[in-house]
């Protein structure tokens, strides 16, 4: 943490100021935000699942497609609506 002591006759804006100015230089802003969202690497099993469930949506979503069933819906601007496919 940084510490800074104000000096005589200093306004608390520009004691503030020097404290961020500080913060920022050493960097501990920047690390606290990298850690914030940081996720662990899932392991090789929770990898290979979602890959064979990804897999399986997709093949099924394209014999939806394939045979017709799987009805392309547009809303107001345009955009295809996503549809939800249970697996």
């Amino acid at each position: 943490m940084q510490e800074v002591k104000r000096k005589k006759e200093e306004s608390f804006e520009s004691l503030l100021r020097r404290f961020n100015r500080r913060l920022q230089q050493s960097g501990k802003i920047i690390e606290v935000k990298q850690n914030k969202f940081f996720e662990k690497e899932p392991n090789k099993n929770k990898k290979k699942a979602s890959a064979l469930v990804r897999n399986k949506i997709r093949a099924k979503k394209e014999y939806l497609r394939k045979t017709g069933k799987l009805p392309d819906e547009f809303d107001e601007k345009g955009r295809r609506i996503k549809i939800k496919i249970k697996v």
